[in-house]
């Protein structure tokens, strides 16, 4: 396992998840898919590029400090005019459908990902293709994640504080699923082995993911107790799988700095 040890300067997400020119970005799994999609965008607008942020499912509305625009409308021609006409001036927009009774927004479509896609002028799209109910471990149901064809880089992200938690739905999303894919019965440990498992099972976090488009692990909330230690276990057991898909592991605390702790390549 060939890791980058803690070095002097910041490693940031664009470095760490091998971001390249023009990307469309989706993010699966539990554990900090919002605030890695913002912090992201963020990075990038601060390096020029001209984002756009959305979900295929449902996200909480972003603050004003997350993104520059937020525009909401069930008309995705308006969308697309509003994107064209706008994003060269503000550099970062969120798009959502609807706001609903909850507080979270509504996602676009998987056709309108692909129609702005074809526009001029967006170097990033970044969407949030799966929910988690707030839990930080989960396993997809049916029809999830909601992955665009047309996505070049899958990040499927995971909470190591799960580890050690007990397998119920207070807990973790979908904990009869995860229970399925990872043989740990109701009501039992969470394990280091379950999260490599759930990072690379046919029906784990990034089932769906486009044949072509890169994979990258993102083991967030290292920040914890033993918490990178657990991480670099977890790394190794993925990088054992070796899965075709997957290019790096990343080891992260995305509510702390550096954000990025450390880095794992085949």
């Amino acid at each position: 396992m060939k890791g980058n040890k803690k070095e002097e300067r910041p490693i940031y997400l664009i470095e760490a998840l091998g971001i390249k020119t023009r990307e469309v970005i989706s993010l699966t799994g539990a554990g900090g898919k919002t605030t890695l999609m913002f912090r992201l965008a963020k990075e990038l607008l601060l390096e020029g590029k001209k984002v756009v942020t959305t979900t295929t499912t449902k996200i909480l509305e972003p603050t004003s400090g997350e993104t520059s625009y937020l525009f909401i409308d069930s008309d995705e021609e308006k969308v697309r005019q509003f994107i064209t006409s706008n994003l060269s001036r503000y550099g970062h927009i969120t798009i959502a459908r609807e706001k609903l009774e909850s507080g979270k927004l509504k996602g676009i479509s998987l056709a309108l990902v692909n129609g702005l896609w074809s526009l001029e002028g967006i170097d990033m799209m970044i969407i949030e293709a799966d929910g988690a109910a707030g839990r930080t471990v989960k396993a997809p149901r049916e029809g999830e994640p909601v992955i665009p064809p047309n996505t070049t880089l899958v990040v499927a992200i995971l909470g190591v504080d799960g580890i050690e938690k007990e397998l119920n739905e207070e807990n973790v999303f979908q904990a009869q699923r995860i229970s399925q894919i990872t043989g740990i019965s109701l009501g039992e440990k969470m394990t280091e082995d379950a999260i490599a498992v759930l990072m690379t099972h046919p029906k784990g976090i990034f089932k769906g993911a486009p044949p072509l488009s890169r994979v990258v692990a993102f083991l967030n909330k290292v920040d914890i107790p033993d918490g990178r230690e657990k991480a670099r276990r977890v790394a190794q057991k993925i990088l054992e799988k070796k899965h075709p898909q997957i290019e790096r592991i990343v080891l992260g605390q995305l509510r702390d700095e550096p954000p990025v702790v450390e880095v794992f390549s085949p």
